[in-house]
């Protein structure tokens, strides 16, 4: 099962306290928030409905939209993918491509439901993961980095270390490099970026996500592209204890000459 602090409770135990997973409730409302747009989903539904964020959108106009959005589904509790660091289950600090008003906001008092918060690509990651050590790039509005090893989430936020030319990751591979570079330079640069966090964090296999994955276009060992539904079917699965076992293709760990990139 995932460990998610979020998810857990203690009960008493013959060896002392232990951690139980608390029973899941049964619907469950996915809030994806995105540079771009603003996605929901919940249990029982067949179709997601979204809105278009902004660059001055703040955390409690996005709860006002969403809760007139999805004001006819009904759900117990809310998982939110936050496009940005997260801590004690709020924003850690202010995202880089929307509006003030975000860190520390306490997400569960505002949807009125338990509500557990994560980067927002690592609840697309999850959505994905088929056990074992899984890297996953977000590649949308900007960078996201997050790696799950034997069921645990481990978000990063590798997009704003320095890469080349006094730059970052992000301003590479990110919307703003796509824009500046152009599609053939950029494809080039995510290939040579995959290939280098995977040298450096040994996953079993890669994915790639967000909406400007599909330019990629091309096949590669052990890397795939996410599915359009990931981050709902991440955000439904934080509910749930469920043990993923490891499956699939792994890399043969040290193949690969640094020389080539």
């Amino acid at each position: 099962m995932i460990r998610n602090l979020f998810a857990y409770t203690r009960v008493p135990s013959v060896h002392g306290l232990f951690m139980k997973p608390v029973p899941p409730p049964k619907r469950v409302l996915v809030v994806d928030v995105g540079g771009s747009h603003v996605k929901c989903f919940a249990s029982g539904q067949k179709k997601s409905r979204q809105f278009d964020s902004w660059s001055e959108m703040s955390a409690a106009q996005m709860v006002e939209r969403v809760s007139a959005l999805v004001e006819d589904w009904p759900f117990d509790c809310v998982s939110v993918g936050y496009p940005g660091a997260v801590t004690g289950n709020r924003p850690a600090a202010e995202p880089h491509n929307l509006g003030a008003g975000w860190q520390g906001f306490d997400f569960e008092a505002a949807f009125r439901r338990p509500t557990l918060v994560i980067n927002d690509s690592a609840l697309q990651a999850y959505g994905e993961y088929r056990g074992g050590k899984m890297l996953f790039l977000g590649l949308g509005t900007g960078l996201g980095t997050t790696l799950i090893a034997d069921d645990v989430i481990i978000p990063m936020e590798l997009a704003h270390l320095p890469y080349k030319h006094n730059s970052t990751y992000e301003d590479w591979v990110g919307k703003r490099g796509l824009e500046r570079i152009g599609e053939v330079e950029w494809r080039r640069e995510v290939l040579k970026i995959v290939e280098l966090f995977r040298r450096a964090l040994l996953p079993d296999y890669v994915v790639l996500g967000g909406g400007n994955a599909a330019r990629i276009g091309e096949s590669l060992p052990h890397v795939s592209l996410v599915n359009d539904r990931a981050a709902f079917d991440g955000g439904i699965r934080l509910w749930e204890s469920t043990k993923h076992a490891p499956e699939g293709q792994r890399f043969k760990q040290g193949a690969g000459n640094p020389a080539n990139l």
